[in-house]
């Protein structure tokens, strides 16, 4: 595929020196690079005033200690991150993932991606994205909510509504969410609704926000699928995860009347013949908070367990892939088994869930490939969708914001689709998508001065 312009390649190696280690961030960065060549030589004004140089480079990052006391009395330490890596469109707008995995690296790789997929809603707000290396697996509501408090006490510093507002991520959802937003409210003394969202409805939140990912990624590979003249209708689909993303991936696809027969969690997958039973999913996985192993035990014959090691998700035949849990688990050998069962779409419901080498693989052979930045978008726009709801002192149906969802997602596809086709690649999704959210933010910076 494209290799880097040779006048972006001092760009990625000077990344590379300044950001050592932080692996995610630089892949994240050459990918964008790597579309970037046919855009400066048609357009060579973006080469000055270091304006690519200046988009690789976070605004802020924000690193602190995180002390809380555990249920046994004892002082744990967590580390927190905030990244605000653009505000050339709007306030940054981005969420908090508490994972052990997380380190200022994978906090900044995601902050670079939120910036150009938050440039591809058409809505003005810039990119960010935080979090903690705290685990909440485990840990009792006490001392989530203690934790969450603490954050929030060095946090508020750096977020509002016209500065900074987070949302949820992995490990950071509704309860989370209004834990954070309590404390907020209890330091400044405002109600200033807009500061975070994924609220819930009693106090702000707007409806919609839950599904809003995974509808969004659903709408985008069904209006991929259109441009060849189909759609889910009929069609075997396997889903990676089986958190928020991926359940709401999985009911928006079973109403477009797609089959989607697997679905997983970090202990295994689940192989349903009958197609995933959404009722039961939601109860094992919303209600109990147990285990996919969970679903296969209680759904019976159709339904059989695959541990983690022994299989992956990916060696399932299927026809749509959409991989929903987290960065890299689909790799390059996992997509040459898809692309050699038969696979014709993917969409990618997580943030660069697909190694470089899958990448690769599926644009070469020509399958439909949704890159995160566009068929994630969902997320941030009902999010959007929710900031403007609280500066208007409004509430929203869910059918109305929903429908807003739909259009915005169809104006994304429309976009990268447009795009590609402007750039002498029609049908590559994630050149039009690159091209088409760095044009928006550089356009953006160049009128604003160097700043």
């Amino acid at each position: 595929m494209n290799s880097i312009d040779e006048k972006l390649q001092p760009i990625l190696a000077e990344v590379i020196r300044r950001n050592a280690g932080e692996t995610e961030f630089h892949q994240a960065v050459h990918e964008v690079l790597e579309s970037l060549g046919r855009v400066v030589a048609k357009h060579p004004h973006y080469l000055e005033q270091a304006l690519v140089e200046r988009i690789c480079e976070p605004e802020r990052q924000i690193i602190f200690r995180i002390p809380w006391i555990d249920d046994r009395g004892q002082v744990q330490i967590n580390r927190g991150f905030r990244v605000q890596f653009n505000s050339a469109l709007g306030p940054y707008k981005g969420g908090m993932r508490f994972h052990p995995s997380v380190n200022v690296g994978i906090i900044k790789f995601l902050s670079f991606e939120q910036t150009f997929k938050n440039a591809l809603t058409g809505m003005p707000i810039g990119g960010a994205k935080g979090g903690s290396d705290f685990d909440p697996k485990g840990r009792s509501e006490a001392e989530i909510m203690r934790f969450c408090q603490s954050l929030v006490t060095e946090l508020h510093r750096h977020v509002g509504e016209y500065t900074d507002v987070p949302a949820g991520d992995i490990g950071v959802g509704g309860r989370e969410i209004g834990y954070m937003f309590g404390q907020f409210k209890r330091l400044t003394n405002r109600y200033e609704a807009g500061v975070i969202t994924g609220k819930a409805l009693a106090y702000g939140g707007s409806c919609a926000r839950t599904e809003s990912t995974g509808y969004g990624n659903s709408y985008f590979v069904q209006a991929m699928l259109e441009t060849r003249g189909t759609g889910f209708d009929g069609r075997k689909v396997v889903v990676s995860g089986s958190g928020n993303v991926a359940i709401y991936t999985i009911e928006k696809v079973q109403s477009f009347g797609g089959k989607v027969i697997a679905c997983s969690d970090s202990g295994g997958y689940v192989l349903d013949d009958a197609g995933i039973d959404l009722a039961l999913l939601k109860e094992i996985k919303e209600a109990r908070r147990q285990r996919i192993s969970e679903y296969a035990k209680a759904k019976g014959a159709s339904a059989r367990f695959v541990e983690t090691g022994r299989g992956s998700v990916w060696d399932i035949p299927c026809e749509v892939a959409m991989p929903s849990a987290t960065q890299n688990e689909l790799s390059g050998r996992d997509a040459a088994k898809l692309i050699g069962n038969g696979v014709i779409a993917v969409g990618e419901g997580a943030n660069m869930p697909c190694t470089p080498e899958a990448i690769r693989a599926f644009r070469e052979a020509g399958i439909l490939f949704g890159p995160g930045k566009a068929a994630n978008a969902g997320g941030v726009t009902t999010s959007a969708l929710e900031m403007q709801q609280n500066a208007s002192r409004d509430t929203w149906t869910f059918e109305k914001t929903e429908a807003r969802l739909a259009s915005i997602m169809r104006s994304i596809h429309d976009l990268c689709h447009a795009t590609a086709e402007e750039y002498g690649a029609p049908g590559d999704y994630v050149l039009g998508a690159n091209i088409a959210g760095f044009v928006r933010v550089a356009e953006a910076m160049r009128m604003l001065g160097v700043i």
